[in-house]
């Protein structure tokens, strides 16, 4: 159903009070969750390791959201930065992991995330710098049948409104006194509702989830992501913003969302486990059979699933011919699959895909 014309969106903070009883009793599982997660990323010895591979993974799962879908083969083979073996859906992925670090240092260097920073992520995501809406007619459609599910605000001056306000909200403590989590679910519903952009507004609310949380303290990485608690749980995505819009249900949403990190941050929590056991195993096979062994070399196999001599070149400050000879050995050894595309070589870690492919 359609929304009611004289519906309208208002600026935060909303007068009601959305910390009921039952949302209050979410909070504390999750920020354990959340807790543990910090602690498990900061045994990973690169946290680029964490930031390539998970971004890798997240930026698929974002995208897959918005029905742009791309294979794991496809993705980590865009990461190689091979233009011409490149698909557009993969494209549109390695502009998400732009994106993502893009804000990340963004907010890291300001300590605030600001309507500029959302503008330049948005911007990085979608290759223009339309910036936010000025014409009419952007509606949300149901994608089966077409029907017009919620109209967002039109005018451009109450866009920009709207999203100072927002600004406000994130940055500026003494507007809420809600936890963080409760504050973070408000912010990505709002930011969905204004709808502010004419593409990529999905992606760009997701990745601001993140940064919230980092601005919070409540992570030093992003590497919580929830789009593929999204993924799992799409149709209720949609409906429960919709039902926030329609009648108010703030309790279901906010629930929902808390639960999105709870369950995210255990998940993260045991893929971090697996690949630390992972880097164990290649870290003692690595020492024992091979002279040349360092810790760099092991933080490469890592940060980058996918590898080629220029990469090791540039992490190990090797010339090529012995970031070749490297490599040759590793996949004559079995350590590594070596692929041909086009005229040249890049070497995979199949037992990290096999970890980051799992969902």
């Amino acid at each position: 159903m359609a929304e009611s014309k004289k519906w309208v969106l208002e600026p935060l903070p909303l007068s009601e009070d959305l910390e009921t009883k039952k949302v209050l009793k979410c909070l504390p599982a999750a920020h354990a969750a959340l807790a543990e997660l910090k602690g498990i990323a900061s045994t990973i010895p690169n946290q680029n390791i964490l930031i390539n591979t998970l971004g890798l993974k997240e930026a698929k799962d974002s995208s897959e959201i918005e029905n742009i879908v791309t294979t794991h083969d496809e993705l980590f083979k865009s990461a190689l930065n091979l233009a011409s073996f490149q698909s557009m859906e993969a494209k549109e992925v390695q502009n998400y992991v732009s994106a993502l670090k893009k804000g990340f240092d963004l907010t890291s260097k300001k300590g605030l995330l600001t309507n500029n920073i959302i503008l330049q992520i948005q911007e990085t995501l979608e290759e223009n710098n339309a910036g936010f809406r000025k014409l009419p007619g952007t509606t949300l459609k149901n994608a089966a049948n077409g029907e017009v599910i919620y109209t967002p605000p039109q005018n451009p001056e109450e866009i920009i409104k709207l999203m100072d306000n927002l600004e406000k909200f994130i940055n500026e403590p003494q507007m809420s006194d809600y936890d963080p989590l409760v504050k973070m679910a408000i912010i990505h519903y709002q930011f969905e509702s204004i709808h502010p952009f004419y593409d990529g507004n999905g992606r760009t609310g997701r990745i601001m989830n993140i940064l919230y949380l980092i601005l919070e303290r409540l992570q030093t990485v992003p590497i919580l992501y929830l789009s593929s608690y999204i993924v799992k749980n799409k149709p209720d995505y949609y409906r429960l913003l919709q039902e926030v819009r329609e009648n108010g249900a703030w309790e279901e949403w906010l629930i929902y969302m808390i639960k999105g990190i709870e369950e995210t941050s255990k998940e993260t929590v045991e893929l971090i486990l697996r690949i630390n056991e992972l880097m164990a195993v290649f870290k003692n096979r690595l020492r024992d059979n091979y002279k040349f062994y360092s810790q760099e070399l092991l933080n490469n196999l890592f940060k980058h699933p996918y590898t080629k001599i220029e990469f090791l070149v540039e992490d190990l400050g090797v010339t090529r011919l012995t970031a070749s000879n490297y490599l040759k050995k590793l996949a004559g050894d079995g350590v590594l699959r070596k692929e041909k595309l086009g005229t040249g070589n890049y070497y995979v870690n199949e037992p990290l895909i096999s970890i980051l492919s799992k969902r």
